[in-house]
């Protein structure tokens, strides 16, 4: 028989209601979309998640603009022209060292959200931000390609804390019936960054030989403005009880996000967590991996971020111009078709947003990974008799949209809606900080192989990715399971069976002191 772990707190769950009298005065509410809530939620994506989206497509139209440079600033110092492979070399870290940056920056997410909170990372981060937007738009007038490349890793430390902290925060600033909702529109806001770059890209906005050092300055916006604004808006509520122990500041930002003064359910549910998990202390990484009790929560978050950028998403943008040009499409109307598919994007993942509180994140997650299998499979296919057989190439460019819209529903967004509620307070952190690392991680990893995948493989390289999307979504099929709906409590309960394992609170299971407190909790909704 293998052995049983429990933790017991000998604090009573009616403690915490003991400042109300009776059990059945607490009220809980269907939560709402409130002002205060959805400011916070707006304007922390669009300072943090916009610029990881826009910084990923921001290089990719001015590139032919960007190597020239590169080239004429070779040639003043050294009076000869730049060698091929050493402008290919310095081009590839240009590009690289944003997610190898990123890959740094998930690094920080546990020590400074800690330290600092959700809200104070935030505005911290700015620095990562504002600092090299300056340096990439003054590179030209200083004659430094260098400082474009170290400006890319600064960015990219900017873009991998950002990607982790901006769906901690609003994952613990969000009730439970909207958490889902609300978690995906930081990946809203990525695709809008990629879009808003595909734009300002075109070779008739900034596109071109005197525009590029402008729109590589520009990601510096909206960090400005999250500074500027951002501090009138709450702290996570659960950091400011369970990590700093803040209860009044706690009951403050609460109220203030829910729209109503009686938040003591919500309270309640809280102190409840905390004491839980009052013996664990805050984990880090090495704690969190021996954790046998969170063994599954941590191996689903590293399967689904692996699975997530090792699906091929890049490759599939890679691919997206030539595709375009063997299906007939002019070359100076390439742009417009890959703004089209930004926007195809975009319209998916808010199509997301409205749909994963019914649907639930198991289903998209499910439908996203196998849209992508198939496609990929469909793809390889198609590539390999677009020569022989004419309409192939329409056949590649559906399957490009579809690849596209399969990742925008699932395989974007979800994994970091179902990081958050997979863990509680203590382990969160380091949890954000073990997927981001494998995010980024393998986002760098991708960019450095593709290219001699392709060589060695050519199309066949999507059977690849295709293996990728399958394993993950059997794995998704046997081992991660609905979370919608669930507080942070109810979903560590849901894996404790398969991690073989108790958690307890007073004298009572888990189980049965959050039915405890629901049978307590009902229920007026609105």
């Amino acid at each position: 028989m293998s052995p049983r772990c429990s933790l017991r707190i000998e604090t009573s769950p009616c403690t915490a209601m003991e400042d109300r009298g009776e059990w059945g005065k607490a009220v809980e509410r269907t939560g709402r979309l409130t002002a205060v809530l959805a400011l916070a939620t707006l304007i922390s994506a669009f300072g943090s998640s916009f610029q990881y989206g826009y910084n990923v497509a921001v290089v990719n139209s001015p590139a032919p603009f960007m190597q020239q440079f590169y080239n004429n600033t070779y040639v003043d110092r050294y009076d000869e022209p730049m060698e091929e492979n050493l402008l290919t070399l310095l081009w590839s870290l240009s590009v690289s060292m944003y997610p190898l940056g990123g890959f740094f920056g998930s690094l920080m997410v546990a020590p400074l959200v800690n330290k600092l909170g959700r809200k104070g990372t935030l505005l911290f981060n700015n620095i990562f931000s504002i600092i090299p937007a300056v340096m990439m738009g003054v590179s030209e007038i200083s004659e430094s390609y260098e400082i474009i490349i170290v400006a890319r890793f600064i960015v990219g430390i900017c873009a991998g804390l950002s990607s982790n902290v901006v769906p901690m925060y609003l994952g613990e600033l969000s009730p439970k019936n909207l958490r889902g909702a609300i978690g995906i529109v930081p990946q809203l806001f990525i695709t809008i960054g990629i879009l808003a770059a595909q734009v300002l890209g075109i070779r008739s906005i900034l596109g071109n030989s005197t525009g590029w050092t402008l729109m590589l300055g520009l990601t510096g916006i909206p960090a400005v403005i999250e500074l500027l604004l951002l501090p009138f808006f709450p702290e996570s509520p659960r950091y400011l009880l369970i990590q700093k122990g803040d209860e009044n500041n706690s009951k403050k930002a609460l109220q203030r996000l829910r729209g109503w003064d009686d938040v003591d359910a919500e309270m309640t549910e809280m102190r409840l967590e905390d004491q839980s998990e009052r013996a664990e202390g805050h984990l880090t990484v090495l704690s969190l991996l021996s954790q046998r009790s969170l063994r599954w929560q941590l191996v689903s978050v590293i399967i689904m971020n692996m699975g997530q950028q090792l699906s091929g998403v890049n490759a599939i943008y890679y691919y997206a111009d030539s595709i375009y040009a063997s299906a007939g499409v002019n070359e100076n109307d390439i742009q417009f078709v890959t703004v089209g598919t930004g926007a195809v994007n975009v319209f998916m993942t808010i199509a997301a947003v409205f749909i994963v509180e019914s649907s639930g994140r198991r289903l998209l997650l499910l439908l996203g990974f196998g849209t992508c299998c198939l496609a990929c499979v469909l793809l390889t296919v198609a590539l390999n008799f677009q020569e022989s057989v004419t309409w192939m190439s329409y056949v590649s460019i559906a399957c490009v949209i579809v690849y596209v819209i399969g990742h925008a529903i699932g395989a974007s967004p979800i994994p970091n809606v179902v990081t958050t509620e997979m863990f509680r307070q203590s382990a969160r952190p380091s949890a954000f900080m073990v997927g981001g690392s494998v995010h980024w991680l393998c986002n760098f990893t991708v960019g450095l192989v593709f290219p001699f995948m392709e060589r060695g493989l050519g199309s066949y390289s999507f059977i690849v990715f295709a293996v990728v999307c399958l394993v993950a979504l059997i794995y998704i099929w046997l081992v991660v399971p609905e979370t919608k709906n669930k507080t942070f409590l109810e979903v560590s309960q849901m894996f404790a069976k398969r991690n073989k394992t108790e958690i307890k609170v007073g004298d009572l299971p888990l189980k049965d002191s959050t039915e405890s407190l629901e049978n307590a909790e009902k229920v007026t909704t609105f």
